[in-house]
């Protein structure tokens, strides 16, 4: 096995979050479904941001954030994705390094510009995304390093990724080139839109590339058609060696084979926006697997992460993680 760079090396949507506060009623007017992520093009992207309100903008992108959570909690990292030489690249490259992050993928010097992401956070903190992919979808197999893959414990790659067919075959060389290498390969189901979208895909890729899955309650109902959860749980027991299925308040539930562990969310005083939520978890998680925690502590290291997240606004840690981690679990 080659010597061990990173904890864990992440791929996935280079993107700048725009994050802004919204009601109902522009959801409604706008035709947008709550709750869900919609792909949309550079017009509609522009034309939706001029009706909205004061927004903050900062990098994001689903395996970004997670990657910038493990980063948080002091894992060694990398990331991997795509963005254009202008001025949104510089400042996603710029920010993403600062955390320590190994970002090395090359700019695309042409084509569409970077990609974004308008979030809408309404008042029950639930978040309605508008995504336009830009330059994301320039990101193909070149961009692949076998020996970053090659030197990470796990392999983290989003479910968003997977609707650019150069990104799918990206992502298909690093699962393959991990597995090469001894490694493991994780996967978020991301979103069921996502999910029903590419379910038979997704299906396939569980079974037969990836040994840790995170998914929540109704993106593990969607992949496997089930009539409620604990079918989808008893789906997914054959499919993987660990699914790490989240339940929102109910906390989180961990299969892996004959074994199901439940853990209970971690408390928070006032959810603010669920941007992120998922993503942080998955951070915690991660963490706690490839620094040799069993897998309880890893969840309620996941469950710490995302009730972090979701007390204040954005995808990123306002609060270092670590000590987050260090106070509550000793």
């Amino acid at each position: 096995m080659p010597a061990t760079r990173y904890d864990v090396i992440g791929i996935g949507n280079a993107i700048v979050d725009i994050l802004a506060h919204t009601d109902e009623k522009f959801l409604e007017s706008e035709n947008l479904p709550k709750g869900a992520m919609n792909l949309v093009d550079a017009e509609r992207s522009a034309d939706l941001y001029a009706k909205i309100g004061p927004a903050i903008e900062c990098s994001g992108g689903s395996a970004a954030n997670t990657i910038a959570s493990l980063a948080s909690l002091g894992s060694t990292s990398a990331f991997v994705g795509k963005v254009r030489d202008d001025q949104l690249g510089q400042v996603f490259s710029h920010d993403i390094r600062a955390l320590g992050i190994d970002f090395d993928t090359a700019m695309a010097t042409e084509g569409p510009a970077t990609a974004t992401c308008l979030v809408l956070v309404t008042n029950d903190a639930e978040r309605t995304m508008q995504t336009y992919l830009g330059a994301c979808v320039g990101l193909g197999p070149d961009d692949i390093d076998d020996d970053a893959i090659s030197a990470a414990k796990v392999t983290y790659m989003e479910g968003y990724l997977w609707d650019p067919d150069a990104a799918k075959q990206a992502f298909l060389k690093a699962a393959k080139c991990a597995h090469r290498a001894g490694r493991q390969v994780s996967l978020s189901l991301s979103d069921p839109f996502c999910v029903d979208r590419h379910r038979d895909e997704f299906r396939d890729l569980v079974k037969n590339h990836v040994d840790i899955l995170f998914a929540n309650e109704d993106e593990i109902v969607s992949l496997y058609q089930s009539a409620d959860f604990d079918s989808a749980l008893q789906a997914v027991r054959d499919d993987c060696k660990i699914a790490a299925l989240t339940r929102s308040e109910k906390g989180s539930v961990i299969v892996a084979g004959p074994d199901v562990h439940i853990v209970d969310a971690e408390s928070v005083n006032q959810v603010v926006d669920t941007t992120g939520a998922g993503d942080a978890y998955a951070a915690g998680f991660l963490y706690g697997v490839t620094n040799g925690h069993d897998l309880v502590a890893s969840a309620r290291m996941g469950g710490i992460a995302a009730a972090e997240m979701i007390s204040h606004m954005g995808a990123r840690p306002e609060t270092p993680l670590a000590g987050l981690v260090t106070g509550r679990l000793g």
